[in-house]
């Protein structure tokens, strides 16, 4: 992405007879209303002009072959305004004082594209970056131009909701599949020896986090905010193994799509003395079986008796029809 300071630092144009210029001016012999002005840079501007600055709609033109279509105040990029840049990428949205300043659109060369907040020329707020090889997309936090805050990263058919810091996904938070599970689990940073003369935090933001699988439950409604663990009872409300081992897999190849960092799946760690999902399951399955014999005997039952009295009646009847 484009800074400024490059391609989108424009030459001064205060001084009165500063460069070429063809167009109105005022009684005190300033550029003012509409003119072209010719830089001594090479750069041109054709627009509006107030008391000598560029002010009003514009565009300039770079010698390096950027644009800028839009809104100015005192020579500077304010408004609304659409930029392009050498490489093929555009910004279009608000400025202030020359700098991506409000809510804006920011198309990259790559194709990839940014749509949201800005504060004093970085994404800051909330935004959505979309990746246009993959078609993910991060719909969350930003600060000062890095993925922070609560977020979800979105794929083809899954997604990951929790928090971020610096691009990288943080603490808890988990996995939404589209079979109706989710796993929950925790991003953590492993412990490495630090080098000596190594500042700490430089150091952590090197290590990439590896994901810690805890349990897979229900689809759950999932707000940004840090979420609290899942209570035992929500833990045992498993769907079959083969759900599992989806989720599990699912997770694993979401690791390697996520276009923030390069992260590892782990097992999750689960306690001796906790019944399994698959124990779960099995039990629950034994007991509506022993349920179905037990229905099935009293049917039988109730039909040999039934037939019993209407074998006793109809003896009953042929005895008075012989009287």
């Amino acid at each position: 992405m484009s800074e400024l300071g490059s391609e989108e630092s424009e030459e001064s144009e205060a001084p009165a007879d500063l460069g070429e210029y063809d167009g109105e001016r005022n009684s005190e012999g300033e550029r003012h209303g509409r003119g072209k002005a010719r830089l001594p840079n090479g750069d041109t501007y054709d627009g509006e002009y107030e008391h000598g600055f560029r002010s009003g709609q514009g565009t300039y033109r770079f010698t390096n072959g950027a644009r800028y279509i839009g809104g100015y105040r005192q020579n500077k990029k304010h408004g609304q305004g659409i930029f392009f840049y050498p490489d093929g990428s555009k910004y279009e949205g608000d400025w202030v004082d020359d700098q991506r300043h409000g809510y804006g659109v920011y198309t990259y060369a790559n194709g990839d594209s940014y749509t949201g907040d800005w504060f004093n020329h970085n994404r800051h707020g909330q935004g959505t970056y979309t990746y246009k090889e993959s078609g993910s997309k991060y719909v969350g936090g930003w600060i000062n131009g890095n993925q922070g805050e609560a977020a979800e990263l979105i794929h083809l058919n899954h997604r990951f909701q929790g928090m971020f810091l610096n691009g990288n996904p943080i603490g808890r938070g988990k996995y939404v599949f589209d079979n109706g599970c989710e796993q929950h689990g925790e991003y953590i940073y492993s412990t490495q020896a630090k080098e000596e003369g190594e500042e700490e935090e430089e150091h952590s933001l090197l290590i990439a986090p590896k994901w810690k699988a805890m349990d897979i439950s229900k689809v759950t409604l999932w707000t940004p905010s840090v979420e609290q663990p899942t209570s035992p009872t929500e833990a045992l409300q498993v769907g079959t193994p083969t759900e599992e081992a989806a989720a599990e897999r699912a997770v694993a190849a979401a690791e390697e799509e996520m276009p923030s960092s390069a992260v590892t799946d782990e097992s999750a760690e689960g306690g001796d003395d906790e019944p399994s999902s698959h124990e779960v399951y099995s039990e629950a399955k034994e007991a509506e079986e022993e349920e179905e014999e037990e229905e099935t005997r009293e049917e039988e039952e109730n039909k040999d008796d039934q037939d019993d009295q209407e074998s006793k009646e109809t003896e009953e009847l042929d005895t008075t029809k012989e009287e």
